[in-house]
């Protein structure tokens, strides 16, 4: 459960730049988006791993 909420913490944590990125057409705030989206599909895949670790047991 603890990746789970570091996940929803960085899926908080990007908004400010979605926005500014898509609103305002800030690049480099699409860089940090991008990077972001990154760290999300690492953590979604270790919840993955976890997930299926933990039904199979």
């Amino acid at each position: 459960m603890e990746k789970f909420e570091k996940l929803k913490e960085v899926v908080a944590g990007i908004e400010a730049d979605a926005a500014k990125f898509y609103d305002a057409g800030n690049a480099a705030a699409g860089t940090r988006v991008r990077k972001a989206m990154q760290d999300l599909k690492v953590l979604a895949q270790e919840i993955r791993a976890e997930v299926t670790e933990k039904k199979n047991a």
